[in-house]
């Protein structure tokens, strides 16, 4: 069952009460990894393995996301800075417990290609933050998985 989330802003990555940070190196510009992020949305059902759905809403401004396993998420993105920030916030999900979650993806420079940091940013009932917390290294994975074979995409077009 959907329900709704506490609108936060982009300040709740660096405030919530439980943050996950995971980075990744690739060879990718973070231009090249800035567009696939904001430009391609549908495209990260073909680069992140748990995502198996994923449309651009509002010309843009929101995403309609499905992951493996029924996770459903209606989000706005709250900052799209051109080749340093991504981040978005859930408004409407079926995941039960959660009350308030963001994610933030900062491209650095490293050398000719970027670091890619990751934050998972999320608040809810206490079941909810100790499942998140233990899903630690899972998600770990599937984040850099995921930006390993966005590397290896964004390689290919090149």
């Amino acid at each position: 069952m959907a329900h709704r989330l506490r609108p936060v802003g982009l300040d709740f990555v660096d405030t919530a009460p439980v943050r996950l940070v995971f980075a990744q190196e690739v060879s990718a510009s973070p231009e090249a990894v800035f567009h696939a992020l904001n430009d391609d949305v549908a495209g990260w059902a073909e680069w992140f393995a748990a995502v198996t759905h994923a449309r651009s809403l509002d010309d843009g401004a929101g995403r309609d996301i499905r992951l493996k396993g029924g996770g459903r998420f209606r989000e706005t993105v709250l900052a799209a800075k051109e080749a340093e920030v991504y981040a978005y916030r859930v408004d409407v999900t079926n995941a039960p417990g959660a009350r308030a979650l963001a994610e933030e993806w900062r491209l650095l420079p490293a050398g000719t290609g970027t670091r890619v940091q990751w934050t998972f940013a999320a608040d809810g009932t206490a079941p909810f933050r100790l499942v998140v917390k233990a899903a630690r290294a899972g998600l770990g994975r599937a984040f850099r998985d995921a930006v390993v074979s966005l590397d290896r995409r964004l390689t290919r077009q090149s």
